[in-house]
């Protein structure tokens, strides 16, 4: 039946619906028709009876309505999944729009938190497919202004759980949206434009939209956190953690404000989130002191290469080698800064100590050019004195010749 339908739709090219809706006074009326005409259906050929039924063909309200041709009219909440899921979960009818479309979406939704509440306790206050696509005006998850793109994606779920009067009845909280947007992937996201950041649905899911538990939120991190989540699964931490049933990533670094990591957060200084568990004279404690320790060494001596190489540099010499080489000092600060994960004082020191010598080189070269620049302005000012001097001479020369010759008359 559905495969008729969207055949019959491919050859349409009357609908009634259009053309009365869009003539229509009230807003919630006309609305639909004008908003469908951006919409991904349609550009697939699809219309209104698709999904509603009836016939399109029939300029009377009565004809184009007619149960007795399909007419289905507006879905319950309770029937919106499968309202969509009769196209969507259809794995032949989807793969002649685009065989890479996925086709388990309704099966998924089932397993998300809303779709549970909507399955097991009939509430219809829950997200169901067109609380984030939308309705006549759906567009590709790749346009821009679509609802699920990745810039609104978290303004689309922020519709309803950044309502703390709708989200009290669930017992959620309702200020997620407004941490999220403070932190290091929305800066991300929204003022570099790197779609790549995380938002949302990376971390909870999409139609099977699911908070992460303790046990999974580490896995979740991981997806683009690799490095530090396989330094964490041979730590220290990682039976601690357990033992004491703490989530590991957001226990350090929050979850939806995750800030920008920084050395202040490793350490024994107040402020370290170090502190907050080890005390003076544990391992931990100690192991924290070192590493940030050796981090800072290294961070001196890298600023310490960069000024002297800088200085030579506006003084006009040429140091565009070692400012290079000095980049492998950096390099060994940002492994080092990923190793601390490891809480392992000898692995970060595996990488410090090359570090520091690539810096210590680094500010050598710098002395040298310097005391280059210094020899040649030395060497520059005693050549221009014998100059001038050898100047003086000719000039004390010819007048001696001038003095000699016989005055004319």
């Amino acid at each position: 039946m559905v495969l008729a339908l969207v055949a019959s739709a491919s050859a349409q090219k009357k609908s009634s619906c259009i053309e009365c809706h869009i003539k229509l006074d009230d807003p919630r009326l006309s609305a639909p028709a004008k908003l469908f005409d951006n919409d991904i259906h349609k550009s697939r050929g699809l219309s209104c009876n698709d999904c509603h039924g009836g016939d399109p063909n029939d300029d009377t309200k009565e004809g184009a309505k007619d149960p007795r041709k399909g007419y289905l009219g507006k879905p319950k909440t309770l029937d919106i999944p499968a309202y969509c899921g009769k196209c969507h979960s259809d794995a032949n009818l989807m793969k002649r729009f685009n065989p890479s479309l996925r086709v388990d979406q309704e099966r998924e939704y089932y397993t998300s938190v809303h779709g549970k509440l909507l399955k097991e306790k009939s509430e219809t206050r829950v997200a169901t497919c067109i609380s984030c696509h939308s309705v006549h005006g759906i567009r590709a998850p790749t346009d821009p202004l679509s609802s699920v793109y990745p810039t609104n994606v978290a303004e689309t779920c922020s519709k309803c759980h950044a309502s703390a009067d709708y989200m009290r009845s669930f017992g959620i909280p309702s200020d997620q949206y407004v941490k999220y947007k403070t932190s290091v992937h929305a800066k991300a996201l929204y003022e570099k434009q790197d779609l790549s950041a995380p938002t949302c649905n990376d971390c909870h899911g999409n139609h099977g939209a699911t908070p992460p538990g303790i046990a999974s939120v580490a896995n979740v991190c991981g997806q683009c956190h690799a490095r530090q989540a396989e330094l964490f699964q041979t730590s220290p931490h990682k039976v601690a953690f357990d033992q004491k049933q703490l989530a590991e990533c957001i226990t350090c670094h929050s979850n939806h404000a995750i800030a920008k990591p920084g050395d202040q957060m490793i350490g024994t200084q107040a402020g370290a989130l170090c502190v907050n568990c080890h005390t003076y004279g544990d391992k931990g404690f100690a192991a924290a002191g070192m590493m940030r320790s050796r981090i800072d060494e290294l961070l001196a001596s890298i600023n310490k290469s960069t000024e002297i190489l800088s200085r030579a540099e506006r003084a006009g010499m040429e140091v565009s080698k070692p400012k290079f080489e000095l980049k492998g000092a950096t390099d060994a600060l940002t492994h080092a800064r990923v190793l601390i994960h490891s809480s392992s004082t000898a692995e970060v020191d595996k990488v410090v100590r090359p570090g520091l010598e690539v810096a210590g080189k680094g500010y050598q070269a710098g002395l040298a050019a310097l005391a280059e620049r210094k020899f040649r302005r030395e060497g520059l000012a005693v050549s221009l004195v014998f100059i001038l001097f050898l100047a003086a001479l000719v000039y004390l020369k010819i007048r001696q010749i001038e003095s000699r010759q016989p005055a004319r008359e």
